[in-house]
């Protein structure tokens, strides 16, 4: 009955008009972005995070949801017609979205892309008011030694359930912490890493590393494509309602990819990106009915499931942000630096001290998954035209508006040198075949982990067996061993490894 009585207080306040327009607004602009190839929903919110400083704190965040799940949905829409994966978790939509689309089935797997991410995103929304309430309460027990454990299984999480190497991914794990120690020492005031540059005893702009890495990075990479490798698909999109064989054969796989997602969206590290592969490799495993296309070569199967898989995942991964203040991947990282940003301190906190803006919240996401059926499905006219304008035209604007949003953080010419700076160390990560997330992760929690253990070491006296006498801290790091251990096995690092092959 509490639960119903919260949901009331969020649908209370998703419903006002101001609300309602700033969730049409970010749903659009998701969209309009996240359609573009190679720019998902990470570089999309990273680019368009300035744009809610003058909004209110509730307007902002459901804003940025919006943006969240256009960009995720817009990200499939190009995989299928474009062949080009806005996002990491729509690479496996590209295997048999982009085959049904050169088969004339364009309409149907777009309408499975759809509809799968709409039932996952409501049933994750859902799973995440219920779970809200309990996990915070859990919360509350945790003090400065618990909260620096958790850190610490995060980013194991984080490397463990990387795409790719786990040596790459460690070492943007361990990147990202050097770059979070750039600044002023909380304890101390004195200024450290910082080689005499005043800009930097500040540390470096979140948004700086985010745009750079994943908004400039991605934009220097599509240059180095030929125009000609972009193959739209603008004439075979027609019929946009799958068949009833399609139906019978996509809801099981939705309803397997919306399960997966919406326990995989919780653990740290994994989010959208590992739900979206461990959904398509699911699917394989099951058999193929009498007549139904092989996986690879346009299975509706292989669009429904994943697309499903990542946007449950997409909605869960907000459990660990909005009850224990950690972001479980690098996009709800970008959301902790939106609520930083609005003076909101993401963790238990936040549903006691400000429920209308929790549950709010919460309410905004089923409205923007309802909003973004509409803006998809029907004016995906629209959305073709944009894919059609060549990438020379396009990627100045995005450049230059990347550049006023961060010029107008803070007024100040050396954060657009320092992402200029980001953006070529981003494409070289690409080239290279590292994987940026982790380093956002480690930047992210680095400096929270250093603060909580500096915290439980005041506290414990400079006593380091408080990490083992306190029963919940010792729990969480025993797990970060076990998980690291396990996945160090030959037999499972090779399992890994497969899970994440994309043909």
């Amino acid at each position: 009955m509490e639960l119903f009585n919260h949901l009331a207080l969020g649908f209370g306040v998703a419903f006002t008009p101001v609300n309602l327009m700033y969730a049409f607004v970010g749903c659009l602009l998701g969209t309009l972005i996240g359609v573009l190839p190679g720019i998902g929903p990470l570089a999309t919110i990273a680019m368009l995070l300035p744009a809610t400083y003058a909004l209110p704190p509730v307007a902002a965040l459901i804003m940025l949801a919006g943006i969240y799940y256009g960009a995720q949905y817009g990200g499939s829409t190009t995989a299928i017609l474009v062949n080009l994966p806005g996002e990491a978790s729509s690479v496996v939509t590209v295997i048999d979205g982009y085959q049904m689309a050169r088969k004339g089935r364009a309409g149907p797997a777009l309408a499975a892309a759809g509809i799968g991410s709409f039932f996952a995103g409501c049933v994750g929304t859902l799973v995440l008011a219920a779970f809200a309430v309990p996990l915070t309460e859990v919360a509350f027990m945790f003090g400065p030694s618990e909260y620096c454990a958790l850190m610490v299984l995060g980013l194991v999480g984080a490397v463990v359930l990387a795409s790719g190497d786990l040596l790459k991914a460690f070492g943007m794990i361990l990147l990202g912490l050097l770059l979070g120690l750039v600044g002023t020492d909380v304890n101390s005031g004195i200024a450290r890493y910082s080689f005499d540059i005043p800009e930097l005893t500040d540390g470096i702009g979140f948004i700086v590393i985010a745009m750079g890495v994943f908004g400039y990075g991605e934009i220097i990479s599509n240059l180095s494509h030929p125009e000609s490798a972009r193959e739209v698909f603008t004439a075979n999109v027609h019929g946009l309602m799958p068949t009833r064989q399609d139906f019978k054969r996509m809801w099981p796989a939705i309803l397997r990819g919306t399960g997966l997602g919406s326990v995989l969206g919780i653990l740290p590290g994994g989010g959208a990106v590992m739900a979206s592969f461990a959904a398509y490799t699911w699917e394989k495993k099951t058999r193929l009915h009498p007549g139904e296309e092989l996986f690879g070569e346009g299975n509706i199967r292989g669009v429904a499931s994943p697309e499903a898989a990542n946007n449950a995942a997409s909605q869960t991964s907000f459990i660990p942000l909005l009850t224990l203040g950690i972001p479980p991947n690098a996009v709800m990282a970008l959301m902790v630096g939106a609520m930083t940003i609005h003076n909101i301190q993401p963790g238990p906190q936040v549903m006691t001290s400000n429920p209308e803006l929790f549950w709010g919240l919460i309410a905004s996401m089923w409205i923007g998954n309802a909003m973004l059926v509409v803006l998809n499905l029907p004016l995906i006219g629209i959305w073709i035209k944009l894919l059609s304008v060549p990438y020379r035209w396009l990627f100045p604007a995005i450049v230059l508006f990347c550049a006023i949003g961060v010029y107008s953080t803070n007024n100040n010419v050396f954060d657009i040198w320092m992402v200029g700076l980001f953006g070529i160390i981003g494409y070289l990560f690409i080239k290279l075949g590292l994987e940026p997330a982790p380093l956002l992760l480690g930047f992210i929690l680095g400096p929270m982990m250093e603060e909580n253990l500096r915290r439980a070491l005041l506290l414990s006296r400079g006593d380091w067996t408080v990490f083992a006498t306190r029963p919940l801290s010792a729990g969480l790091l025993l797990a970060a061993l076990t998980l690291l251990a396990l996945v160090l096995l030959p037999a499972i690092r090779k399992t890994r490894e497969l899970a994440f092959v994309e043909d």
